[in-house]
């Protein structure tokens, strides 16, 4: 893990931050030979496991907290057990820097041998008696493990974060720690002075470039890169670093030119998936967000994922755009907490603090058979988020407008040029973009 390079979305990850977390991942490989992991940052929502299933892809690796655990500084040393003979241990000792593992016969942690634990053991059967001072080195060597070892030494899950335990670790005597796993098995030792400076993971930001939408602790990490499509929010850093934004609608985008400009073509099943990121995030091209560079990009992802003997042959642009937006469609398919939660950003402006989900169907009628139940929703995610309102934009991928369900709308938002309606929703007609036509709507009145 701590030579890998994780290339991550954000938080309730969509197509195109699942995509572009893959897409790049592969091309930091291919081109740049380094160990990239694409990674994601939360569940994968509904369109997202269609399109993997479709392309046959496996889901990118889950990593929802980039604070450093026992895992990454543990040091699986060799071991032996408690009826062997101490010169087992002298010898594992001698190659280790000074310390030997002994474990139980059931595998769990025993005790350790190191040099204050051996310097107690000889105090004790030599000590002052001259005959005891006779005795060999030989025949010492010869007495079980357990009797030299030191056996009250803290142990700690490898999946434990070390900044939890860190107070307790600077209380503690001991140099050495056992990690072990959920079982309490062993896994390996580490020392403090590792733990005390553990290092960090490094970190590629793909489809975001706000703390508050990243992985949690982010902080902790290692912020290499970042590549994006929206707006400014970046997080602060501790060393200058790669920062990409352009004005595309879709981040795929973004790495298909990279791709295209290192002479490489993607294999067929990652060009499918970005190919999708691109016509989820531009409604298949026609969203306010789409530039000229996501039709390209459209064209030539297409040209690598529909040949011959791939998942995808015998597909167009237009029609796997259909199945992918009909696969991330309709309220009835999910609950209304996975509805409000699965593609939610939050955002700050004019002193409040809020989330806007968005969710599409194929028809605007499925919004009052459940608006009870999506209201309820989004008060609970405004409750459990500690959030100042919270907003559900319903797109209408067929007639390309949006029903809005706001919850504890503040006054300001009155003044949004969306049509109320009779059941307290507002019709935003023409409206299909979160990012390019509702949020500077909200943004506007907020900030005036």
């Amino acid at each position: 893990m701590l030579t890998s390079i994780y290339v991550i979305g954000h938080l309730n990850p969509d197509t195109d931050s699942i995509a572009s977390a893959i897409g790049y991942a592969w091309l930091l490989r291919e081109r740049d030979n380094v160990d990239a992991i694409a990674a994601r940052a939360g569940a994968i929502n509904t369109q997202s496991a269609w399109v993997l299933k479709k392309v046959e892809l496996e889901s990118p690796f889950l990593l929802n907290d980039a604070s450093p655990r026992f895992l990454s500084v543990m040091r699986r040393l060799d071991t032996t057990t408690i009826d062997k003979p101490l010169k087992d241990a002298w010898a594992i000792a001698s190659r280790t820097g000074g310390v030997a593992p002994i474990l139980a016969e059931d595998g769990k942690p025993y005790g350790l041998i190191n040099g204050r634990s051996l310097f107690r053991f000889l105090s004790q059967k030599v000590g002052t008696h001259p005959n005891q001072q006779m005795q060999k080195i030989s025949d010492i060597l010869q007495m079980p493990c357990h009797e030299a070892a030191e056996t009250v030494v803290p142990k700690f899950q490898g999946s434990t974060k070390i900044r939890d335990v860190i107070n307790r670790i600077l209380r503690e005597e001991s140099d050495e720690f056992f990690v072990v796993d959920e079982k309490s098995n062993y896994l390996g030792i580490c020392r403090q002075r590792d733990l005390l400076h553990p290092p960090r993971l490094k970190l590629i930001l793909v489809d975001h470039n706000e703390a508050q939408q990243a992985v949690s602790s982010l902080d902790e990490a290692e912020l290499l890169e970042v590549i994006d499509h929206h707006r400014l929010g970046n997080p602060s850093t501790h060393m200058p670093i790669k920062f990409f934004v352009d004005i595309v609608g879709s981040t795929s985008t973004l790495i298909s030119e990279r791709i295209e400009e290192a002479g490489l073509s993607a294999p067929p099943a990652i060009a499918g998936i970005m190919l999708a990121g691109i016509l989820a995030d531009t409604l298949i091209l026609t969203s306010p967000t789409t530039t000229e560079r996501d039709h390209i990009a459209a064209e030539r992802l297409g040209r690598w994922a529909f040949i011959s003997g791939s998942p995808l042959e015998g597909q167009d642009i237009q029609s796997f755009g259909q199945e992918v937006i009909t696969a991330g469609a309709g309220l009835g398919v999910r609950t209304p907490s996975d509805i409000v939660s699965s593609d939610m950003k939050t955002y700050q402006a004019g002193g409040y603090e809020f989330a806007i989900s968005q969710a599409e169907v194929s028809d605007h009628r499925e919004v009052s058979k459940y608006l009870e139940t999506l209201s309820n929703a989004l008060s609970d995610l405004q409750e459990s988020k500690g959030l100042d309102f919270t907003v559900l934009m319903i797109t209408d991928v067929v007639r390309g407008s949006s029903r809005l369900i706001i919850h504890n709308s503040p006054p300001l938002l009155e003044e949004l040029p969306y049509a109320p309606l009779a059941d307290g929703t507002r019709l935003a007609e023409g409206v299909v973009s979160r990012k390019k036509q509702l949020l500077p709507a909200i943004f506007g009145l907020l900030e005036d």
